[in-house]
């Protein structure tokens, strides 16, 4: 499925408890504070596959378990507990390949635990 792609909103800036978010992938939408780059927007991108992959419910049961496991049983702080989060480390790694989608392996986050 193609994201649904918001730019220019406010949702980033409500949502930015713990760490600053620019942009944010809530399937279907891709949502950000101003305009996308092709990095950003490629990373989210990366998101809705891991969404789909995981019936989008156990993709956020996981992300929310990989930080709290980060916060306490690693002690890392906010950013350092987001960072190490599977999901986004894959995203991370990937987001300046314009291809990696193209060739992403199905669950491909595994291999960044």
């Amino acid at each position: 499925m193609r994201p649904i792609i918001k730019e220019n909103s406010k949702i980033p800036a409500m949502l930015s408890w713990f760490i600053q978010i620019e942009a944010i992938t809530l399937y279907p939408y891709i949502i950000s504070r101003g305009e996308m780059s092709e990095k950003t927007l490629n990373h989210e991108s990366i998101h809705i596959r891991q969404q789909e992959e995981l019936a989008i419910v156990g993709f956020y049961i996981l992300y929310v378990g990989y930080w709290l496991k980060n916060k306490i049983a690693s002690k890392m702080d906010n950013s350092q507990a987001y960072y190490n989060i599977p999901f986004e480390r894959e995203a991370y790694m990937n987001e300046s390949d314009p291809d990696y989608l193209s060739v992403r392996k199905k669950m491909a986050w595994r291999e960044y635990k």
